[in-house]
């Protein structure tokens, strides 16, 4: 019991610092040592992936994908924090943190989803939690397996030769983007909820408020990333490849996600003065 109090402590002490007025002590700890994860992995990638591949690839993307939330959480702390030193019904001043209006103008701007993406509200997420950033990096951890296989049946099934490259390349990204990514939404919004301890109204309830909107937002991004990546990089590089410029992606469906959380107490409480109602 004490120790768990003093963990307590410790942490809302982290969560109330921050560095030089901008970005939250606690999240830049946390971001810090999963660089230095992502370090000691590069140095020394092709020889852990020649010794077992499969679980190079698990860690890997358990990794990339803790550093995508950690984005994400900064990116809402970063917001939170300027909406509660915001008086009711105003918006916060440019002068006063710049950022967070420029993460706000932005969300506004998202032409993907009717809602912010960081909505204002008080059922956001702690400061940091560690229990969706565990949810990320686990859910990374076990997909990884999938997508290796995949892909290695997209490498048998279109295989590129010195005289033929561009046009199975091409069949390998039409096949992904029409197979993979349509499950693959559909298995993070799935896993997510039943992570949160959802049953089966909310998982139906969270893939029909943003299954449609996040994979439009798919077929934005990644079908051009794809013919980067099976056109140029070697299999044992895919998923790295995909995962690390995938950081941005996962970021932005750790705040789709959130967002979802932070707006769902309104179906419930419509007159709580704490929750948008837009």
């Amino acid at each position: 019991m004490t120790w768990e109090l003093t963990r307590r402590r410790w942490i809302r002490a982290l969560n109330s610092k921050w560095i030089f007025d901008r970005v939250p002590l606690l999240h830049a700890i946390i971001f810090l040592i999963e660089m230095a994860f992502v370090a000691r992995l590069t140095s020394r990638f092709n020889a852990y992936y020649e010794e077992r591949p499969i679980i190079t690839m698990m860690v890997t993307n358990a990794i990339l994908g803790g550093i995508a939330d950690t984005t994400a959480q900064v990116i809402t702390s970063v917001r939170q924090r300027a909406l509660r030193k915001t008086p009711p019904g105003q918006s916060p001043n440019p002068r006063d943190d710049p950022f967070a209006v420029e993460i706000h103008e932005l969300d506004r701007k998202n032409p993907l989803l009717e809602r912010d993406l960081i909505p204002d509200s008080k059922n956001l997420p702690p400061p940091f939690d560690f229990e969706r950033l565990t949810r990320f990096m686990a859910y990374g951890f076990c997909m990884a397996p999938v997508q290796f296989r995949w892909f290695k049946v997209l490498e048998r099934t279109f295989p590129i030769t010195k005289t033929s490259a561009f046009g199975p390349a091409m069949k390998r990204v039409v096949f992904d983007q029409l197979v993979f990514a349509p499950f693959g939404v559909a298995c993070f919004f799935t896993a997510m909820t039943l992570a949160e301890g959802g049953g089966r109204r909310a998982v139906y309830n969270k893939l029909k408020d943003m299954y449609v909107p996040t994979l439009k937002a798919n077929y934005m991004v990644w079908p051009a990333v794809q013919v980067i990546n099976f056109r140029l990089m070697p299999v044992q590089y895919q998923l790295p490849f995909v995962s690390t410029i995938g950081i941005a992606w996962t970021a932005y469906l750790s705040l789709t996600n959130a967002a979802e959380e932070a707006i769902t107490p309104s179906r419930s409480i419509p007159d709580s003065p704490s929750v948008r109602l837009e």
